[in-house]
């Protein structure tokens, strides 16, 4: 148990470590602003921020983004996103952990600073040891002494015992992540049965055209055209040019120049783990074979992780005198010891790749078809400088399309409209334009995404208008048949609920059983017909409301579900039929769901109350109980680093900030 908590330990020290390292260390080796280190930025108490440590921090953040995004991001951009706020927060951050460790006397010794290099992956050479010729070159290469490295590890130290001097012993009280657990895991046994116009006693008739074209009216937003821009737009995209015989000689050329995309010997992806003896590699490997252990934990016994064993895709020729065994494998297994370049190792072999074996006949379609859309591409890219000059001498779009390849065309484009298979509208560089442009835009040459070129004029714009209802007939007959068709589903499911209820309970000897709802629905005339759309007004229907006969004649085909979750599935039907069924809290009790214009009934059969007691929902509540925990350190840390922060007095130079940026740009 102590080795296991000391090396617990060792990872939380090497991972906050390079937290810090991240703020403190990213940016060394950059030259000094206003005099470098010795200038101040702004300071928390008697600690201070130097221009060197936030363009340490800020290049950081932005070299980690670009990598994210594969992008260059600008201080522009970096400011936009929030990411400079975000480098003065840790800056001022650190700093109020600093005065706080500087006023509490905190430090770290000698021995604890050696333990923390030796576990920096930077100094470690093969074997998994500090390697100091890797230390001096680091520092060597960063412009750095070997007491200026020691004291920011201090200074880091430092802080990272305050911190956890924060957060320590800080727990979520076990009972939340029990009552979190008894809610995730409890389960429902419920029927259900969706309800169809089958089922209702009387068909559903179209009332006269009166009754549709008040319908048409009263629900004009959904027959109303979008509002249209009328476009003409002149365009040519890469298909669009004629065929030109291509030169085999250059295909086989290009052929040859990307050999290994169509010949590749076999492969393996292989992972690599270097002992310093032999003696070291064969006790590793018996470990293996017995079961004790597996590549995975010897990494990490190593202070490594899998990441560093990987060597990726090689054939038997990378692999040397280790190559014959590992690819002897057949299947994904650990071979070893074997030489390599850095010593006895164990190689485990995790996947077999298959040759490739391409030919030029093979590979020369995708090549013609790549050569000739890349002629295209050079055709149009040297054609867009004369158009654009003529756009910008007034020469129109027909014009332009009388005397080249480009060709002409109108649309009548709405934003929220599919567009048809092959049109312009289809390109979102079309469409983003499409919906900027004003009538007082000249035409200019845009890109495509594919390699063409467009321009565009503003015609005119149609706004929204009530399709008249001669166009629309058919459409709007069926939106009434689908809300009628609704409308009555739901008052039969309604109507079904409260009788199948009321008759599953006892009446009191003596008891005079009160009317239903459904009794009294019998003695009233039907009610309007009323649309299931908020804020819409239908016209009158002429249709009577379901009665209490039909209701009573029902027979819904019950579906039985059990031990369902709250994230469970019901394959095929909505998500809402969990979530009603969960609503329900008496068994016997039956509800409607109105979802997605499909009507269920609902009726919860059983609760099954979580196992608290299962070593499964009590391994969930640790870990539930670990998460809580962090959260509550974390918040319990902002809370302390905002106070610290506020009584120390915190000064940051906004001025001196914008002008490192500008530097940084």
């Amino acid at each position: 148990m102590a080795g296991s908590l000391r090396k617990k330990g060792t990872s939380t020290v090497v991972w906050v470590l390079m937290g810090f390292l991240l703020l403190g260390l990213g940016g060394f080796g950059i030259e000094n602003f206003s005099g470098g280190g010795s200038s101040e930025l702004g300071r928390v108490g008697s600690a201070k921020i130097t221009p060197d440590e936030y363009v340490r921090a800020m290049r950081n953040q932005l070299s980690t983004i670009s990598a994210q995004t594969g992008q260059n991001v600008t201080m522009e951009q970096a400011r936009a996103l929030g990411i400079t706020t975000q480098v003065e927060q840790q800056l001022l951050t650190g700093a109020t952990l600093q005065n706080a460790a500087d006023n509490l006397g905190v430090s770290i010794g000698d021995a604890t600073i050696a333990r923390q290099m030796a576990a920096i992956p930077r100094f470690q050479g093969p074997d998994g040891k500090f390697d100091r010729a890797l230390y001096d070159d680091f520092l060597g290469r960063e412009g750095l002494n070997n007491g200026e490295f020691i004291e920011t590890l201090r200074d880091d130290g430092a802080r990272q015992l305050v911190q956890q001097a924060v957060i320590t012993g800080v727990r979520a009280p076990a009972s939340m992540a029990k009552q979190g657990v008894a809610y995730l895991r409890e389960s429902r046994d419920f029927s259900w049965s969706e309800l169809t116009e089958a089922d209702l006693a009387a068909p559903v008739d179209l009332p006269d055209q009166a009754a549709l074209e008040s319908w048409h009216k009263a629900n004009a937003d959904r027959f109303t055209s979008p509002e249209r821009r009328r476009i003409t737009y002149l365009w040519l995209n890469p298909e669009m040019l004629p065929e030109v015989a291509l030169d085999d000689a250059a295909l086989r050329q290009a052929y040859e120049a990307n050999i290994d995309e169509y010949q590749q010997p076999e492969r393996r992806m292989v992972e690599r783990l270097v002992y310093p003896t032999l003696a070291e590699a064969e006790a590793a490997k018996a470990r293996i074979d017995s079961g004790e252990a597996t590549m995975e934990t010897l990494a990490n016994e190593r202070g490594l992780t899998l990441p560093d064993l990987d060597l990726g895709e090689v054939s038997e020729a990378d692999l040397g005198p280790a190559g014959k065994a590992v690819f002897a494998l057949q299947q994904p297994g650990v071979v070893g010891p074997l030489d390599s370049n850095l010593g006895p190792a164990l190689f485990s072999m995790n996947a077999i790749l298959e040759p490739k074996n391409i030919s030029f006949e093979e590979a020369r379609p995708d090549l013609a078809a790549e050569a000739s859309a890349d002629r295209a591409r050079r055709v149009i890219a040297d054609m867009s400088s004369d158009i654009e000059d003529r756009l910008a001498s007034g020469e129109s779009l027909e014009d332009i399309a009388k005397t080249t390849d480009m060709e002409v065309g109108t649309i009548a484009w709405a934003a929220d409209e599919q567009p048809e298979q092959g049109s312009i509208a289809g390109y979102p560089e079309f469409r983003e334009a499409a919906a900027k442009v004003t009538e007082q835009d000249f035409p200019q040459i845009a890109e495509l995404s594919d390699g063409g070129i467009f321009a565009i004029r503003l015609d005119g714009i149609d706004p929204p208008a009530l399709i008249p209802y001669a166009e629309v007939a058919e459409k709007v007959a069926a939106d009434w048949r689908a809300n009628e068709v609704r409308r009555r589903l739901l008052a039969l499911a309604d109507e079904y609920g409260v009788q199948d209820v009321a008759q599953s309970m006892p009446t009191p000897p003596g008891a005079v059983r009160t009317p239903t709802a459904t009794a009294n629905a019998q003695q009233q005339p039907p009610a309007a017909n009323t649309p299931p759309t908020p804020g819409t007004t239908p016209a009158p229907v002429p249709e009577p409301a379901p009665t209490t006969t039909a209701a009573a004649a029902l027979q819904p085909e019950w579906t039985s579900e059990k031990g369902i979750e709250r994230d469970g599935v019901v394959e095929g039907q909505p998500f809402g039929l969990i979530t009603k069924a969960f609503e329900l809290t008496e068994p016997g009790k039956i509800e409607t769901l109105d979802t997605e214009n499909r009507v269920f009934l609902i009726r919860l059969d059983a609760i099954t109350p979580a196992d608290l007691s299962s070593p499964e929902l009590q391994d969930m509540a640790k870990n539930l109980t670990e998460n809580q925990s962090r959260l509550i350190a974390l918040d319990v840390f902002q809370l302390y680093t905002r106070a610290a922060m506020a009584k120390a007095g915190a000064v940051l130079d906004p001025a001196a900030v914008q002008a490192l940026q500008l530097r940084i740009q």
